[in-house]
């Protein structure tokens, strides 16, 4: 394993252990079709039923964020530096990187990812 690919082994790695008490990194991954992730999101929730207390976005305009060690670098700083001790990380691309309300219209579908138009974002099965 190269220096570089230690930080996304890490990552994948706190995300395994399962829960370990609060506060609670989530981590999700968006990408124009569920092949290749452009964007993670991480928050990080300091109590049950709470909202995410603080919010980082990363994005990628090569190649996918989940491999891109140097993202993954940033995200284990963030979360250490929140003292984290839980790592909640989504297995799948979980939706479009755009942000609706703000890239396009709300209640509107995305018009740069046709692919999520018609699918639920937590399976990615299509829906009518």
């Amino acid at each position: 394993m190269s220096l570089k690919q230690r930080f996304t082994k890490a990552l994948r790695k706190k995300a395994d252990r399962g829960f370990s008490g609060y506060p609670v990194a989530t981590v999700a991954f968006y990408g124009a079709d569920d092949k290749v992730a452009k964007k993670v999101a991480v928050g990080i929730v300091l109590a049950e039923c709470k909202e995410p207390a603080f919010l980082e976005r990363w994005f990628t305009d090569s190649g996918d964020v989940r491999n891109d060690h140097e993202v993954n670098e940033q995200i284990l700083k963030f979360i250490q530096a929140h003292d984290v001790k839980t790592v909640a990380m989504a297995d799948r691309i979980m939706g479009c990187p755009h942000e609706e309300g703000i890239d396009y219209p709300a209640g509107s579908t995305c018009p740069q990812c046709p692919f999520w138009g018609h699918r639920d974002r937590w399976s990615g099965e299509v829906v009518h």
